[in-house]
């Protein structure tokens, strides 16, 4: 089985896309929250000692939208053109909900070498939806000539943080569609200090798209969910998509592996098997804010199904240290 246990230390929220170059590139929020890098591997293992390129830096502390806490970038090919997804503040305080005030912008790469320099990458600006609130942890589905968005907002209507939406896009950076709300946190094991989900990643396998996502707050009590839609339905309609009410993927108290989520899928290189992607803390005892503790490490780890064709993602493998 593969499984790298862990890749890459201080990473969290990864996200691994293996392109048609035969190339595993890499992004993930660095711990200074301060840019956005790349790294690339013919080979998964081989992105934990591949150099990181900074593709975009944050703008100039309090100088507006983009200059503070750049959060969970992801990296998409789309229409023939490269694509990154990320959050990002114009202020580290908080706002009237008591929340960081991130909403989520769009870089487009104008070469087909995403790595190559800064220059490359342009901002699109800031992909807005009907509220203008907390947002944060975009991914996209692409279905024939259909483009979706799916990401984490906050709604003041509704108890919690955060909940997930999906809207129709018009081009990778504008939506077309009203928002449809997909998830909120409800269930005991979405709530556990903060109500949360947030971080969607999308596995599109056995006739059916599973959309995992995370709840509860970054400590411990991190921990994955997920929906399913045939991949035939409308996805724009809530009722297209059953959510489980049991958590997926969740902590391992009893060897220190805490915390698992904000995922990404992948594939090992042969292309035989499925790949989880995700970051976890080894320790509990964080000294302040979760937030600011850079110690979640990103983690890969194979899975498989169970006989109705669903993940089954089993338990956070153990540090190969121990």
């Amino acid at each position: 089985m593969t499984n790298y246990a862990p890749l890459i230390i201080q990473r969290a929220d990864p996200f691994i896309y293996r392109h048609s170059d035969g190339y595993y590139y890499f992004t993930a929020s660095v711990p200074a929250y301060n840019r956005i890098e790349l790294r690339r591997s013919k080979t998964i293992a081989g992105l934990a000692h591949a150099m990181p390129r900074t593709i975009w830096r944050k703008h100039e502390s309090n100088s507006g939208e983009e200059s503070e806490l750049i959060w969970a970038p992801e990296i998409h090919f789309i229409n023939n053109a490269w694509y990154i997804y990320f959050a990002a503040a114009e202020t580290t305080a908080f706002d009237d909900n008591g929340m960081f005030q991130h909403r989520m912008f769009a870089l487009e790469c104008l070469n087909d070498d995403p790595m190559r320099s800064e220059e490359d990458w342009v901002e699109k600006g800031q992909i807005k939806t009907p509220m203008s609130t907390f947002a944060l942890d975009a991914t996209v589905l692409q279905r024939a000539d259909q483009l979706y968005y799916i990401w984490a907002q906050k709604d003041p209507e509704i108890f919690g943080n955060t909940n997930l939406y999906i809207a129709e896009m018009s081009n990778p950076w504008t939506l077309k569609s009203v928002p449809t709300l997909l998830s909120k946190p409800e269930f005991e094991w979405e709530t556990r200090i903060f109500a949360v989900n947030e971080g969607p990643a999308i596995l599109h396998r056995n006739g059916r798209y599973f959309l995992t996502y995370s709840g509860s707050a970054t400590d411990e009590n991190y921990c994955m969910g997920m929906l399913i839609a045939d991949e035939n339905a409308d996805l724009l309609d809530a009722n297209s998509w059953h959510k489980l009410s049991q958590p997926v993927f969740q902590s391992d108290v009893a060897h220190h592996l805490l915390g698992p989520g904000h995922n990404s899928f992948t594939v090992s290189e042969d292309g035989q098997t499925d790949l989880l992607v995700y970051h976890i803390r080894n320790y509990s005892d964080i000294k302040g804010d979760p937030l600011y503790d850079p110690n979640r490490h990103t983690m890969v780890q194979a899975f498989d199904y169970d006989e109705s064709g669903v993940p089954v993602f089993g338990k956070p493998v153990r540090f190969t240290e121990e």
